[in-house]
Formats: structure tokens, sequence, C-alpha cells
């Protein structure tokens, strides 16, 4: 069972930031991709950031250059750090992490989720 911690959502005015952090443990043999998705109430769940293992990354056009996804892989952390927030950021932010216990089978893992509301 691997579990998930998600901290630091919240509130916070347009142009405003905030720093995400998402530590995984549990059984895992290694961590391959970590990211952050948002769902927004109406609105399907989006890939917001994700990051290899090799530290390749990925961004939603909506997020490049005001957002950053980092990792701790001596921690099993990834962090979304959230610069010039806008109130479209404002959703639920869910951290995922793909994982092998044994072998070639990649797992999925969830976190419960963090509010993040960015008022105008």
């Amino acid at each position: 069972q691997v579990q998930l911690v998600e901290s630091g959502g919240g509130l916070v005015r347009a142009g405003g930031s905030l720093r995400l952090s998402c530590a995984a443990s549990g059984s895992m043999s290694s961590i391959n991709a970590m990211g952050w998705y948002r769902q927004a109430p109406g609105k399907q769940r989006e890939l917001v950031a994700s990051i290899g293992s090799g530290g390749n990354t990925d961004y939603a056009d909506s997020v490049k250059g005001r957002f950053t996804i980092s990792r701790d892989n001596a921690k099993n952390t990834v962090y979304l750090q959230m610069n010039s927030l806008r109130p479209e950021d404002t959703a639920v932010y869910y951290c995922n992490v793909k994982y092998r216990r044994s072998g070639w089978y990649e797992y999925d893992a969830w976190g419960q989720g963090t509010q993040v509301t960015v008022s105008s």
C-alpha cells in the first residue's frame, strides 16, 4: 500500500504564490513519474505538470512560465511552486505517483487532494 500526503493548498490573492508538497510512502521498489493534476468544479481533471525519474518535465500550456515542478528523490516528495496565480487556477489539486513494486508493472497512486483558491 502506498500513501500520498499532500500539503500547501490554501487561499491566495491573484498574483500571489503557493507551494504544494506531496510525500509518498509505502511499499515501492522505484518511483517513475510524479505529477500534479487539478479539477475545477464542473470540469474534468487535467494534468498540470509532471516530472520523470530523470528530471524531465512537462507542463500544461496554461501554467508554463508560472508553475515549476520539482522532486526530491531522497524524500520521495514532489513539489509544485505556483507563482502569478490567477482565479482560473482555482481547483482541487491532486498528486499522482507512478511506481513499481517488483517486476515491470506500473501502479498509480493518488493523493487526497488539496484545495487552491485564488481570489480576484
